[in-house]
């Protein structure tokens, strides 16, 4: 996962990146004015950014967000020395994930990260309708922390969800598995309903990957999951059978 900075102090943007590499996180090219914060955004893609709200020129880091809010589907993560409370109150208008005090800690800058993200995929990984006649567009993945980092999971790698508790594995293509801290509605609430479907208490499919309809389970991709009873007749009318 990429992590941009936008930070006018060349040695805090140093620290900042060697506590991410050692995280674990990818950092972009540095950013210190509105113009070059737009150029990293658009060349570099980050899937976060750290933005100190005090930067060169005549526009700042709230700008820099409020552009973020506007043309980018990303969250981020004001850095400030200090706040006035002028400037909290424009900090408040374009909700940033976090607000982080300097000088940064890796433990504060990681647990930031962490729950911009996970605050990040229940605000905005839901179907968006634009009008009757368009079609719908949905957010195609979902990141998900993997020991000490968020991973990028596109939908169409997932096979299959198994719960247990508060926690689901995310079944992937090639025997890979994840593990996140979720109830199984709780991450079922988070990706393409119209694609992933609960057909057991404990399991939930990737529709396109059912290879197999047995009278009690499915084979998705060569794997069998039961089928609960109470699900089977919406799996059958999902499927075309019957």
């Amino acid at each position: 996962m990429k992590i941009g900075i936008v930070e006018d102090e060349m040695i805090i943007a140093n620290t900042l990146a060697d506590m991410l590499q050692a995280i674990g996180y990818e950092v972009t090219e540095f950013a210190s004015r509105y113009s070059e914060a737009i150029v990293m955004l658009e060349n570099e893609k980050p899937d976060l950014i750290l933005l100190d709200i005090n930067l060169l020129g005549q526009k700042d880091g709230i700008d820099v967000a409020e552009t973020v809010r506007r043309d980018y589907d990303i969250p981020f993560i004001f850095l400030t020395a200090n706040l006035d409370a002028k400037t909290i109150e424009r900090a408040k208008v374009v909700k940033p994930a976090a607000y982080l005090v300097k000088p940064v800690t890796k433990e504060q800058l990681y647990s930031a990260i962490e729950i911009a993200f996970s605050n990040y995929n229940v605000e905005n990984h839901t179907a968006v309708i634009s009008s009757p006649e368009k079609s719908k567009t949905v957010q195609d993945f979902i990141f998900v922390k993997d020991g000490y980092v968020f991973r990028k999971v596109f939908f169409n790698e997932i096979l299959f969800l198994e719960s247990d508790a508060n926690y689901v594995t995310i079944h992937l293509e090639g025997n890979k598995k994840i593990m996140v801290r979720f109830t199984m509605n709780e991450f079922l609430e988070q990706i393409d309903k119209t694609v992933f479907i609960r057909i057991h208490r404990s399991f939930a499919i990737n529709l396109k990957m059912v290879d197999n309809v047995f009278p009690t389970e499915v084979s998705v991709k060569g794997t069998k999951v039961p089928i609960g009873k109470n699900y089977k007749d919406e799996l059958m009318k999902l499927l075309g059978i019957g």
